[in-house]
């Protein structure tokens, strides 16, 4: 019985580029491999049979002999040496592994499995005072980590030894298994895909090369740093396995409100109560800055509760540059309680004058935009 065109086996062109080739060769590949057919003998000879048009046809020099000389070209010795059979080799083992690693539970190709194993990173959530955040400062945090094993430095190996090759695998962390036709290749069960075993385990850390303890470390805390910024701390995480390199730690800053001032980029807000003459008549007051000294802040005549003052380079650093924020001063007027008697006498006479001299224009705009809504004169 002849064989079909190749092409007609995986529904291409002649001119079908490598890209559609592989294209249709995946899409065929998956529709009738044995795993989703159990029990299927047609759907593995049609299996078989697209596997071995595409092999020759993902080949540039295999493709122009077919194109040439058809099966010929592969007949009695010639270039393709398909034979009766077919074998999952070396050129097809990369299309193997992306298309059926992971229904098949193996996974990509490893040439040679690593021992060592990366560490985990770790966070840190830490909370900073407004202070700190203008002025910097160390910080030593204790947290509990996986570190190197000190007995072992970290192979997981007893002192005087050293892991060795797993017999099983000769080192590559994955052994082949014969399945019917083809071969399917699994994490080695022995090393569990690391390619070395330990023979005599460090009875400090049990063979895993690192142990758990409490560490304390310093963290430098620059100025300016602002809610949510996050400190890397290279190589602080948790201790790789078997002398791997350590994950990294990141520390997550939390600003903590303050009971002064309000922050809103590098400048802050401060809130101060004033009196009612001091309002009226003006004057100065001293007001506490960020840097724990005081600034002199002058108040107009006539100022009214949300009117602002600015201190110039007041407010808080700026993250890696020598500048400042300002500080803005917002003054509240504040009304008077508990009057003795006197001074609700002399503020009645105040009053009274008040209304001849008409001291309040804010009030008397007011009213007067109301009259003129209700249609009143």
């Amino acid at each position: 019985m002849s064989k079909k065109d190749y092409y007609e086996v995986l529904g291409a062109s002649r001119n079908a580029s490598p890209e559609e080739l592989k294209k249709a060769y995946r899409k065929l590949a998956m529709q009738h491999h044995p795993d989703r057919n159990h029990g299927n003998p047609e759907a593995e000879r049609k299996f078989k049979e697209i596997n071995e048009a595409y092999d020759v046809l993902r080949d540039d020099q295999r493709r122009a002999a077919y194109d040439r000389y058809g099966h010929s070209a592969f007949e009695n010795g010639g270039t393709g040496g398909m034979g009766g059979g077919f074998d999952f080799g070396a050129g097809f083992s990369d299309i193997f592994d992306e298309m059926f690693g992971e229904i098949l539970g193996g996974g990509r190709r490893q040439s040679k499995a690593s021992a060592a194993q990366r560490g985990a990173d770790l966070r840190y959530d830490m909370d900073v005072t407004l202070e700190e955040a203008f002025s910097g400062a160390t910080k030593k945090i204790t947290i509990p980590n996986a570190v190197a094993c000190d007995d072992c430095g970290g192979t997981g190996a007893a002192s005087g030894t050293a892991p060795v090759e797993c017999p099983m695998c000769k080192g590559h962390g994955r052994v082949r298994a014969q399945q019917g036709f083809f071969t399917v290749e699994h994490t080695c069960p022995t090393c569990q895909g690391i390619g070395r075993i330990i023979k005599n385990p460090c009875p400090t850390c049990a063979g895993q090369g690192r142990v758990h303890q409490q560490r304390t470390l310093a963290v430098e805390i620059p100025a300016g740093v602002e809610d949510g910024m996050r400190i890397r701390l290279s190589g602080e995480g948790t201790a790789g396995i078997r002398g791997g390199h350590p994950g990294d730690l990141y520390v997550i800053l939390s600003i903590e409100q303050h009971k002064v001032f309000q922050r809103d980029g590098a400048n802050l807000y401060c809130r101060v109560p004033i009196s009612m003459t001091s309002a009226a008549l003006g004057g100065t007051i001293e007001v506490p800055t960020i840097d724990g000294e005081t600034a002199e802040v002058k108040i107009d005549a006539g100022t009214q509760s949300g009117q602002r003052a600015c201190v110039k380079r007041k407010g808080m650093s700026v993250l890696r540059s020598a500048a400042r924020g300002d500080m803005y001063i917002e003054f509240a007027v504040e009304t008077p309680v508990h009057l003795t008697k006197r001074q609700k006498e002399l503020l009645a006479e105040f009053a009274a004058e008040a209304e001849k001299n008409k001291t309040q224009p804010e009030s008397e705009g007011f009213i007067s935009r109301v009259k003129e809504a209700l249609g009143r004169n």
